[in-house]
């Protein structure tokens, strides 16, 4: 089949009558109250708009669950017809072993790169020049969510950024409650490390570390600053008992916790709760100190199939995914930000706006998952899940991060 002509229409999808229907298993780990609505929504998009069926994979637990299990599949010659990853370096050896399917025909003919914003995002679908993922959102990971009606209770002011929040915590606690809010899981604790690092370092010290992976930054003094402020933050984390990240974000919600450090996707809960922004919860990108937001976020692969009319089926996946109706509609609940620079978001809340805002002037890093390799990350989540656990020093942590950091590919 020709791919280019196939997608040549103003749709840019194969036309339905050249495809047979098919029953498309797609994999995730979108299984919270908001993910749920969220991902709701790309399955109606394509039930609606195709012949096909999405059937639906939800994989229970967080990324380091789903991630061994969907690749284990494919490894394992049961491949699912579609499967949610994080763009970046995640997929590379599937990817090196022929195991993902090209989508570089469909990227050019529909023109991603004229309206994916920023482009890093499609770089981060890209492997030696060919594109092998349709990315779907941005979810950036500096976010400070802080419930009003905890800070009620405490009797302050709703902190304006993390230094205030660390301030406002004795009252907090004096008012039974719990400072921050998180989940005893080592990705959640690593989300808290890094949005922490950039607030106390700045982001070119971070840069050196993350990007260019310079262990003497990392062993040195200036990074000595970022496991001190980790050190107090364990404090003010020590009666946070729950172990999802919705859990915790619960805890915001429901007033039994000031705050949480988690990524914008937390919005979704907050949706699912009917607050809204502003008024019954405040969002605190950069952690209220760098108007910045990181460019991680999710993308579909395709594993290779023989089947021609599923491999067909599986493109026009992909085309409906990446659609500005699509992406209205998911990541509207979803809470993350679209990665069409070419659609209008005027309906989002005050959250959104904030993160729109910051994308539009150019406050982007990239994800560490786009500069840091899957063994090296799962290496700094098992260290922050060591240190946030137990009474590890801080000079002990920052000791062993740097190692990681200097054998990081």
């Amino acid at each position: 089949m020709n791919i280019k002509a196939a997608f040549a229409s103003t749709a840019a999808i194969v036309s339905a009558s050249m495809v047979g229907a098919a029953d498309l298993e797609v994999t995730h780990w979108w299984t919270s109250g908001g993910e749920a609505v969220a991902v709701s929504e790309f399955a109606k998009a394509v039930n609606e708009k195709t012949s096909h069926n999405w059937v639906d994979g939800a994989i229970a637990g967080s990324g380091g669950t789903a991630r061994p299990i969907i690749i284990s599949r494919i490894l394992g010659g049961d491949p699912m017809a579609a499967t949610q990853l994080n763009h970046g370096r995640q997929a590379e050896e599937l990817i090196e072993a022929g195991m993902m399917t090209d989508l570089t025909e469909l990227a050019e003919a529909e023109g991603w790169r004229d309206f994916v914003n920023p482009s890093s995002l499609l770089d981060g679908c890209t492997y030696e020049g060919r594109i092998y993922c349709v990315p779907v959102n941005i979810h950036s990971t500096q976010w400070l969510w802080l419930s009003h009606d905890a800070f009620e209770k405490a009797g302050v002011d709703v902190p304006e950024d993390w230094f205030e929040f660390v301030a406002a915590a004795p009252k907090l606690e004096e008012a039974g409650l719990v400072p921050l809010a998180l989940g005893q899981q080592g990705w959640q604790q690593a989300i808290a490390f890094g949005a922490l690092s950039i607030s106390v370092v700045g982001i070119d010290t971070w840069s050196k570390v993350v990007v260019e992976k310079n262990a003497d930054v990392a062993g040195g003094p200036e990074y000595a600053k970022v496991f001190n402020t980790m050190a107090d933050a364990r404090e003010l984390a020590r009666n946070s008992k729950v172990q999802d990240w919705n859990l915790a974000t619960n805890m915001v919600i429901t007033g039994k916790a000031g705050g949480q450090i988690m990524g914008d996707w937390a919005q979704g809960e907050f949706a699912v709760a009917e607050q809204v922004a502003g008024e019954d919860y405040t969002c605190l990108p950069g952690l209220g100190l760098n108007q910045v937001i990181d460019t991680g976020g999710d993308a579909f692969y395709f594993p290779v199939v023989d089947d021609p009319e599923l491999k067909a089926a599986q493109l026009e996946m992909a085309s409906i995914l990446i659609s500005k109706e699509a992406q209205v509609s998911f990541n509207l609940a979803k809470g993350s930000l679209p990665v069409r620079g070419d659609i209008d978001l005027s309906t989002a809340n005050d959250c959104m706006q904030k993160g729109l805002a910051i994308l539009k002037a150019g406050g982007v890093l990239p994800n560490a998952d786009q500069t840091l390799s899957a063994d090296t990350q799962t290496q700094i989540k098992d260290l922050m899940a060591e240190f946030w656990a137990s009474d590890m020093t801080d000079a002990d942590a920052q000791a062993r991060y740097a190692a990681i950091i200097a054998d990081a590919d």
